[in-house]
């Protein structure tokens, strides 16, 4: 089990990056757009770095959703190797079973 610091801050990172996703699409557009100027770029480029650090959503982590662990994850089941490895012997992953050769 995680440390729920650890959870409740990658939770509210998750708020951030919701909040401030379209600002940080439209800011991005300007800079990626081979039409603006220059001055028009830097001050798009300055107004993206004022933006809150945590509003990127590369710092966000993917985490368990049963136990917060951060390694070992699988995103096709959201769940980390521990616990997707419970849920399979429990039946509860349809289609998912034991590998035996």
């Amino acid at each position: 089990m995680a440390k729920k610091s650890m959870v409740q801050r990658d939770l509210k990172r998750a708020r951030i990056v919701a909040k401030y996703a379209e600002k940080r699409a439209a800011l991005k557009v300007i800079i990626a757009d081979p039409n603006t100027s220059f001055e028009e770029m830097m001050a798009a480029q300055e107004a993206l770095q004022k933006l809150p650090r945590n509003s990127s959503p590369v710092r966000m982590r993917n985490r368990c959703q049963i136990s917060g662990r951060p390694r070992g994850y699988y995103r096709k089941f959201g769940l980390s190797k521990l616990q997707l490895r419970e849920a399979a012997m429990r039946g509860d992953i349809p289609g998912l079973t034991k590998a035996s050769w």
